[in-house]
């Protein structure tokens, strides 16, 4: 059954598109303004894929407490990747070299998820890791810096105060 379900596609839905809300929502908090222009996160290509990856992880470190939405967890990480694989193409990423693309992309979000795990049960690593996976190590102006911390733990701790089962939704407000 699952060959003619290949040939003639299959009638249900596609059980990652109910995550597509949530992941418009992480991506729309990552192109808020203020990350670029007070917290002066590069308004690059790199500085929108570090922002969209660090909403991102905080959203999935949030659903990983849960055990009832690693399936959920899966699937977003799936809308993701199928983005970046477009987003790639479309900037002229050719065939060959998307899939190396990919790897490194999913090898930084695998770090992030780490370096962020850690630094918000640690505050004294979370600098670090936000120099690190935010700022690629480079310097940073205090005030931007601090926008960004603040900016990251205020999201935390608003997905923190919200159910996984709402979150999953994509429709509540954080």
């Amino acid at each position: 059954m699952s060959l003619l379900k290949r040939i003639f596609g299959s009638s249900e839905p596609d059980p990652k598109m109910k995550l597509i809300p949530l992941y418009n929502q992480i991506v729309a908090h990552a192109r808020q303004p203020h990350w670029y222009e007070v917290g002066q996160v590069p308004d690059s290509i790199d500085g929108r894929f570090d922002m969209v990856s660090a909403i991102l992880t905080l959203v999935l470190l949030r659903l990983e407490e849960s055990d009832g939405h690693a399936q959920d967890m899966a699937y977003l990480t799936e809308v993701f990747v199928d983005d970046m694989d477009g987003q790639l193409r479309e900037s002229g990423v050719g065939d060959v070299i998307v899939g190396k693309h990919m790897g490194k992309m999913m090898s930084a979000l695998g770090g992030r998820l780490g370096a962020f795990r850690d630094g918000l049960s640690d505050p004294t690593t979370l600098d670090a890791a936000i120099m690190r996976n935010i700022y690629r190590s480079e310097t940073s102006d205090p005030v931007g810096f601090a926008h960004i911390r603040h900016g990251l733990l205020d999201i935390d701790r608003l997905l923190a105060a919200l159910s996984p089962d709402i979150i999953v939704e994509g429709a509540a407000t954080w």
